[in-house]
């Protein structure tokens, strides 16, 4: 029907008769000329309607905005001073001979141009949001970008094979999306929270390269860019190294970036994960930020100011500054703001030091804790951080979870913020990273136990094997994640592929070989049938896409996405089922509500 979309109409098109379809993106009446702004999902084109076609432009007085349309014409070029360099059809527009409505439109709810939308508003309406041209953008890119992983796995012999969405339930850090059967009585599904026994079971099976972009599903309390089910890069390989699997997926990446948006990466920093944590308080260290943690525990274990000996003197406590150039000009009014936000963080205030003149010592400095610490420790404070005249100190102290959270979200804030891009305190980049040697486990006091810090199916570094029973907080893993700009793009291991070893981890996690054969029978049976050593790693599609389109949420890349509180404002889900269902399913609600009206 149509020749061509609108977005796509420019010089080449010159004198040619066109057949064009989309929507009213704007109408303009010029007092007998009427200008209509015809919108699919590659762009706008300008269409004109003169009057000497009676017929035709009868029919364009009537059209309003989201109007469905039909337009043949002629393209021909602008006239001079009248072009519109931000449009790929910025220098032709086309005469309108026939002019047809598809289909009226009702008044929107909205304009399509209005960038200061809520978001309630635009998820209630998303069919409506998904018009506007960014939005299109957006989920063009997502396309492009899934075309280019394709690409490149099916390149390097990669395999697309589907795994079970109705699965068993097994502990993988989250809680599952359960779903009851029907045909047995009491016994339930769950959903996928990752594709990751199936992946490694397929290796047992020899296929060797295995990939899949797949959902996910992860009953868990949500945050501002969590999705109750969200899209994976899945992708497991056999008899590659730690080393090789990493060069594989960068290279993938590299790939991604430079076919579909034109994007050279820099080189990847490989970084320990307990260099990043003593640094930047951060597994996921944004780099385009130039601060980093001062150490400072071992100065401060003697000085009179408890707030900073407690810690210092506490097993499992840390001290450290952030010293921030220039910072010195940054207000009290500011300083009480970031007190309040580390907070957040559990942090119970923040101390700081603004240093005026480095040397006059201890009279060159502002603060109200200078008069706590004796003489060494503010030669110590000053000698470590590098301090300069014009400076400002900010110091966390407490346990070591809270220090890296909460100095570490100051540390991006203080980066982020105008002073510190005004400072040249953040550039402006794509700032790639891996972080490798990972904890193989995580003390959870609460519970005390040993908690597998990525999952029980994580392979100990060589010789880490016997630890894992005498000192599990010693265990390092093969592990890696993909960082970029401060976001966790992607991360994997090498999986364990001996049954004993794996009976290992279950032991340390205090998984007992009853729940051993009743979670995972049939993944230590596997193993046993000559598994192959493998591993691999996952991406959240989802994030790349926001990364790459510098988008303010997550759910701007995502065609239908759910709220902060896992709801669908567009179709209203989750809803109410009628009893029939429930009794079929063998459920009886407790405490159930009457079914809305």
């Amino acid at each position: 029907m149509r020749s061509s979309y609108c977005g796509l109409v420019n010089e080449t098109f010159d004198g040619q008769i066109v057949t064009l379809m989309g929507w009213a993106h704007r109408r303009r009446d010029h007092g007998g000329v009427i200008f209509i702004d015809l919108r699919d999902r590659e762009g706008v084109v300008q269409v004109v309607c003169d009057p000497d076609r009676p017929e035709m432009f009868k029919t364009a007085e009537g059209v309003r905005g989201e109007f469905c349309l039909k337009v043949v014409g002629k393209v021909r070029q602008r006239m001079a001073g009248t072009e519109n360099a931000n449009l790929a059809s910025g220098r032709v527009e086309v005469l309108c001979h026939d002019l047809e409505v598809l289909n009226p439109s009702v008044t929107p709810p909205f304009q399509l141009d209005d960038d200061n939308l809520s978001e309630t508003v635009r998820l209630t309406h998303r069919v409506l949001d998904l018009r506007r041209p960014q939005m299109q953008k957006n989920l063009m890119l997502r396309y492009r970008v899934a075309m280019e992983v394709r690409k490149f796995l099916d390149a390097n012999g990669f395999v697309d094979i589907e795994t079970p969405m109705l699965t068993k339930s097994t502990p993988e850090g989250a809680r599952d999306y359960l779903v009851p059967s029907r045909v047995h009585d009491g016994q339930f599904f769950a959903l996928p929270q990752s594709p990751q026994l199936f992946k490694q079971l397929l290796m047992v099976a020899g296929f060797d390269r295995y990939y899949q972009i797949t959902k996910c599903f992860r009953d868990e309390d949500l945050r501002a860019d969590r999705q109750p089910e969200f899209t994976q890069i899945d992708i497991e390989t056999s008899f590659l190294t730690e080393e090789e699997i990493r060069a594989m997926f960068e290279g993938m990446i590299r790939s991604v970036f430079r076919n579909a948006m034109g994007v050279e990466l820099p080189v990847y920093p490989v970084m320990p994960y307990s260099e990043a944590m003593f640094k930047y308080g951060s597994d996921k260290p944004d780099l385009r930020v130039k601060l980093e943690f001062t150490e400072l525990t071992d100065v401060m274990k003697d000085v009179d100011f408890k707030v900073f000996s407690g810690p210092a003197t506490t097993p499992g406590g840390r001290v450290v500054a952030l010293r921030v150039p220039g910072g010195a000009e940054i207000s009290r009014g500011e300083i009480d703001a970031y007190t309040e936000f580390v907070k957040i963080y559990g942090a119970k205030g923040l101390a700081w030091i603004k240093v005026n003149d480095v040397a006059k010592g201890r009279d060159g400095l502002q603060s109200p804790i200078v008069k706590n610490l004796h003489d060494a420790a503010i030669g110590e404070i000053l000698a470590r951080t590098g301090a300069c005249n014009g400076d400002l100190l900010f110091f966390g102290a407490d346990k070591s979870k809270v220090v890296n959270d909460a100095i570490g979200a100051l540390r991006l804030k203080v980066g982020h913020s105008e002073f510190g891009k005004k400072n040249g305190l953040f550039e402006d980049k794509w700032a790639p990273l891996w972080v490798v040697d990972f904890p193989m486990f995580e003390y959870d006091e609460g519970e005390d136990r040993w908690n597998a810090c990525h999952h029980p199916f994580t392979s100990p570094k060589d010789g880490h094997e016997q630890l894992m029973a005498t000192d599990p907080g010693a265990c390092v893993a093969k592990a890696y994640d993909m960082v970029l700009n401060g976001w966790e793009l992607g991360g994997g291991s090498i999986r364990i592929h001996r049954a004993d070893v794996q009976s290992k981890v279950f032991e340390a996690l205090k998984i007992s070989e009853e729940d051993q054969r009743i979670k995972f029978g049939f993944l230590l049976d596997a193993l046993q049938y000559g598994a192959p050593p493998h591993g691999g790693l996952a991406f959240g599609l989802d994030r790349l896409i926001t990364l790459m389109t510098k988008a303010e949420s997550i759910r701007d890349v995502i065609a239908f996405p759910k709220t902060q509180r896992a709801q669908c404002l567009l179709t209203g889900a989750p809803s109410n089922v009628d009893e029939k269902q429930l009794r079929e399913l063998h459920i009886r609600l407790r405490n159930a509500q009457p079914a809305a009206s």
